[in-house]
This record gives structure tokens, C-alpha cells and sequence, in this order.
């Protein structure tokens, strides 16, 4: 039940078909009631409706790509209650039952527009709980370690545990992060194990790589073929406490920037024992998260050289409005501080030697796309080596968690652990 999709296939179907037939019930169709409850609730719902459009659109608080329907469904929300406060009078328990259903139904639904276009809790039990199956306590650290060092034998897969990334230099406030350590992790002769970063989108959350991205599992299929050996995955909330949409930029909202190009690689090599080595860390993200990958690795390549964009945008876009919105809001009004942090103006204006990256994008991915298409080439005339890949599909889970599994030998590689893969899904080129 829990991994029953709720953003596509027969649940969402059912949910509106059960919906309409319980909104049909909430109204006084045998008395006559039904044509006060239409008489005021639809003008009711109409005006409502189009005045939190407008608001919403002035205010550039939603993206281009908002579901309409969820305006639909806001109206038929309105539309529930007027119909339930105006019958509720004079009504059996029957058909009040049915309009305090349509109430809570037509909400249901509303929320189900959108969340089907931000693909945020693609599942039932995603919707359940945000945290990722299989985490467990840090004490639960020590006491494998204690039983390898007895029995002489790995984990047969790694663990994830939550943690707190200590801001010491950024000093942003952030909720805590996801780490997936592996089972060579825990060997009484520990080897030194590279570091790879995976950002969530937004909206999102720290723990979305280990839930619906599959990023654990991901790297146990790739440790159980290498002799329990894979990287250090460290999963932080690039966003934090004051907004949902840092664009991993330090802002008003904190100092994302710093907290991730700075903080989280001191976390991984200090108290996780990560490799120091030069090339030791990778970064990887989904949509925002994707940006915010290509534009860390270029601002800070000695920390970064290697990069995986996964369904990412061409430049960092605020909540997904307008770039006069997101250059206001983020970069206090700066169009020069906005063209130090967009990827586009960044590749166009420098030369990276000796990084490389990986771009990977669905073909029905309108804006992530067409990123794709203009990002690849201009990164390889800056002297980056890349690797592309268009799959079928859109902007969800089901491309993200493979796009990992895609990628994850060539990161491997990359990062040092393994001799460079004979064969890759993707298109690389080298400058």
C-alpha cells in the first residue's frame, strides 16, 4: 500500500471520481434546497477563486506552470462548503455526512493538483512520513562496528542516519541532514572513502534522496559488487529555517552557500572520516537541487570538480517565479550578484579545466530540457568534460532515483574508487 503512487495511475482517478459523486450527494436535490446552495455558492466560489488567482499571480507567488486545475478544484472546494453551511439546516445525518466528506474531499484533491506537478510525496507512504525507510539511531553506529570487529564479516548494506551538520563557518539554520554510510564504513580497517552530496529539489526535503530517490539502495547494489565499498552519501537541507527555496545562494535567507561548499565538506572529512584527497567530493541534485549542483561546482571547483545535474534549470529561479523576483529577492537587487551565481553567465565567462559533469534530464521536461540542451555545450567550451543523457519520462522520482543508478559508476569513477567504467549510458564527451 505504502508505494501506491498518488500523483498518476488508478488513485488519483478514483480519488476525483469519488469526489464528484460525494459533492453531488451534499445537495438538496429532493426539497429544492440545490438551487440556493448553486445560487449563492457558485458566485461565492467564483469571486473567492478569482481573487486568490489574482493575488497569486501579482504577488508572483506560484510558478508558469501551476496547475489550472488546482484553481478548478479551489472552486469546487468553495463550491463544498457553501453547499454544507446552506443545507446543513433542516438536512438528515445522511447528507450532512456527505457534505462535511465533500469538504474534506474537494481540499484533498486541490492539494493533489499540485502536489502532482511538484511531485513532492509521489507515494502513500511518501505522504505518511517524510523520513527515509531504515534509519537508524547514532548509537546504532558503534554497535555494528563492534559486531564486524567481531564476527569479521560486513553489513550486508549500509545504513542512514540523521545528523547534524554543524554550521560553523555559514552559522545557518538548517533542519538536519541524511547520511548513508557503507558497509565498508564500518571495517576494523576502515578505507578512506570519498564523499558525494545529493540536494533535493524544491519544494523538498533533506531526506527525499533516501526515500523516493532510492539513493541508499542505489549504493548498496553498487557496494554489494565492490566489496562493500562505495562513497559517503551526505544528504543536507540546502534551504533551512527561514525559506523553502534558498537557491543554495547566501541571501537574506541565510548563508546557503557557504553552509554547503564549506560546512559540509568539513562535516563529511572531520567527523565521518571521509577522504581529504584532491577530487574526493562530488555534488548531485535534482531539479533545484541539479542547479544548484552546476553552480556550486563552478564557483567553488577546488571543493567540487565533479557535478551531477538531474533534471536541473539553467539558472536559479526563485519558488520557480520571475527573474526580477528572484534577483530582488535573493541577491538583494544585485543583477551583477545574480550573474556570479547563474550557471549560464559563469560557464560563458571562464574556463574550468579538469572538472566534469553529468546531465541527465526526462524528454517530456519542458524548461529542464531545454536547460539541458544550452547548459552541455557551453560547459564543454569552457573545458568541461561531459556526459548527457535524455530518457524518457518527466520531472519526477522515477527519473531522479534512475538517473542516480545511471550515474553512480561514472561519480565512482570520478571520485576514485573504481577504474573509469567501459561503457556509459550517456553521450560523454571530452573537451
Amino acid at each position: 500500500m505504502v508505494n501506491i503512487s498518488i500523483v498518476s495511475g488508478w488513485l488519483p482517478v478514483l480519488m476525483v471520481c469519488v469526489t464528484v459523486a460525494v459533492l453531488l450527494l451534499a445537495f438538496d436535490w429532493r426539497n429544492g434546497g440545490w438551487r440556493r446552495q448553486l445560487r449563492v455558492g457558485v458566485p461565492v466560489a467564483v469571486g473567492v477563486t478569482g481573487v486568490v488567482a489574482l493575488v497569486l499571480e501579482a504577488g508572483s507567488l506560484v510558478p508558469s506552470d501551476f496547475p489550472w486545475t488546482a484553481f478548478v478544484w479551489c472552486f469546487l472546494f468553495l463550491l463544498a462548503v457553501c453547499a454544507a453551511v446552506l443545507g446543513w439546516h433542516g438536512s438528515g445525518v445522511g447528507r450532512r455526512s456527505a457534505a462535511a466528506a465533500a469538504v474534506v474531499l474537494t481540499f484533498v484533491v486541490a492539494a493533489g493538483t499540485v502536489n502532482q506537478q511538484s511531485d513532492s510525496y509521489p507515494t502513500l507512504g511518501r505522504l505518511v512520513s517524510l523520513d527515509p525507510e531504515n534509519v537508524v539511531e547514532t548509537p546504532k553506529l558503534a554497535e555494528i562496528r563492534s559486531q564486524v570487529a567481531a564476527t569479521g564479516k560486513l553489513p550486508d548494506q549500509g545504513v542512514v542516519f540523521m545528523a547534524t551538520i554543524p554550521p560553523t563557518v555559514s552559522h545557518f539554520a538548517t533542519r538536519p541532514a541524511y547520511v548513508y554510510l557503507p558497509p565498508a564504513w564500518f571495517a576494523e580497517v576502515r578505507p578512506v572513502l570519498p564523499t558525494l552530496v545529493l540536494l533535493p529539489g524544491e519544494p523538498g526535503s533533506a531526506a527525499d534522496w533516501s526515500g523516493a530517490g532510492d539513493a541508499d539502495n542505489t549504493a548498496d547494489a553498487f557496494a554489494r559488487s565492490h566489496h562493500g565499498v562505495a562513497p559517503i552519501i551526505v544528504m543536507p537541507d540546502p534551504n533551512g529555517l527561514e525559506t523553502v527555496d534558498s537557491e543554495c545562494v547566501n541571501s537574506r535567507f541565510g548563508n546557503a552557500e557557504t553552509y554547503l561548499a564549506v560546512d559540509v565538506p568539513a562535516y563529511a572529512r572531520s567527523r565521518l572520516a571521509a577522504s581529504t584527497a584532491p577530487g574526493s567530493l562530488a555534488i548531485g541534485g535534482l531539479s533545484a537541487g541539479g542547479t544548484c549542483s552546476v553552480m556550486l561546482a563552478l564557483r567553488h571547483p577546488s571543493v567540487y570538480p565533479t557535478f551531477a545535474s538531474y533534471s536541473g534549470f539553467a539558472s536559479p529561479q526563485y519558488q520557480e517565479t520571475s527573474l526580477a523576483v528572484t534577483i530582488d529577492t535573493l541577491f538583494d537587487g544585485s543583477e551583477e550578484q545574480f550573474a556570479a551565481h547563474d550557471p549560464v553567465q559563469i560557464l560563458r565567462s571562464g574556463q574550468f579545466d579538469g572538472l566534469a559533469g553529468w546531465f541527465e534530464v526526462g524528454n517530456q521536461d519542458v524548461d529542464p530540457l531545454e536547460a539541458t540542451h544550452n547548459l552541455q555545450p557551453e560547459a564543454l567550451r569552457a573545458g568541461i568534460t561531459t556526459c548527457v543523457l535524455v530518457r524518457p519520462g518527466g520531472h519526477d522520482f522515477d527519473l531522479w532515483s534512475q538517473a542516480l543508478e545511471d550515474s553512480f559508476p561514472w561519480l565512482a569513477w570520478r571520485l576514485g574508487l573504481i577504474p573509469e567504467p567501459n561503457h556509459e549510458p550517456a553521450t560523454c564527451e571530452t573537451p
